[in-house]
């Protein structure tokens, strides 16, 4: 019998997550009628797909796309089973609205450097942007690229088949607020045993996988990319640094540890300087 995933994982723990992408500035001021002028044109040029759609099952989802999540993995080093879960519990097992309206199967917002059409809802702003694609294919491979950032890049070090460590990993990086997301992932995982799709690979090919990617992530850096999280951060949740501030003392004034607060700011390094603004709140 095939069950729904919604079944075992409620809207209301969908709406938990929250992808730290920020909405670039110019796309994230837009009125409501613009926002729907917007959305209307978007769904004319889908009403094909749209008509057509048929709703997945968990099963069916997968299906669908255990092949191209396997590609994403051969390409880059993230599990199959990984991306497989991300997409069902960020995409409703791909019957969200924007899913099915905008091919968009992670939640991916609009960033400064995103040059594509965008989709607006009300998130964690009214009329935040996300990003659409033309087709499924498009957003998998968004999704790789969207993890080929610096604060990710420990991630890449990983067996490819250690979707544990990935899961953790990803919570650690900042990539979702939900405090349990790695255990919704695994448990999502084992469930249906999307570790099947895993493949182990060989010392050579991890080493030559690994210089590979980083050596991609490393060509971004410095680059104008604009990260997730600090310009979508409302400002309860934002520490202004000032005279006197060290990590150590900021940390301990949040309920953190100065790794948990540097992780959520993607810093390198212990410097900081006045006027810097941190996020305090996980």
């Amino acid at each position: 019998m095939k069950i729904a995933f919604r079944a075992v994982y409620p809207a209301v723990v969908l709406l938990s997550f929250a992808l730290l992408s920020a909405c670039s500035a110019h796309k994230n001021t837009v009125s409501n009628k613009q926002a729907r002028r917007n959305n209307n044109s978007i769904q004319k040029q889908n009403r094909e797909a749209i008509a057509g759609y048929t709703p997945f099952t968990v099963t069916s989802y997968i299906e669908r796309f255990k092949k191209i999540a396997v590609k994403e993995m051969d390409l880059y080093g993230i599990p199959a089973s990984i991306t497989l879960a991300q997409g069902l519990l960020e995409s409703g097992n791909g019957n969200g609205e924007l899913a099915k309206v905008a091919n968009n199967h992670f939640g991916i917002k609009c960033t400064s450097d995103w040059s594509g059409k965008g989709y607006y809802k009300n998130d964690d702003r009214d009329n935040d942007c996300f990003r659409v694609y033309n087709n499924p294919e498009d957003s998998y491979r968004d999704h790789s690229e969207f993890l080929k950032r610096k604060r990710y890049a420990f991630l890449f070090e990983l067996d490819k088949n250690d979707y544990r460590g990935w899961a953790y990993g990803l919570k650690q990086a900042g990539y979702a607020t939900n405090p349990k997301y790695p255990d919704l992932l695994i448990g999502v995982i084992e469930r249906y045993q999307l570790d099947q799709y895993d493949k182990p690979e060989g010392e050579i090919q991890k080493i030559k996988r690994e210089d590979r990617v980083l050596a991609e992530i490393n060509q971004t850096i410095g680059v104008e990319k604009k990260d997730p999280g600090v310009n979508s951060t409302p400002s309860e949740k934002l520490h202004t640094v000032t005279t006197g501030d060290t990590l150590y003392n900021i940390s301990k004034r949040f309920g953190l540890t100065v790794d948990e607060l540097k992780a959520l700011n993607n810093m390198p390094d212990n410097n900081i300087k006045i006027g810097q603004k941190l996020i305090v709140v996980k």
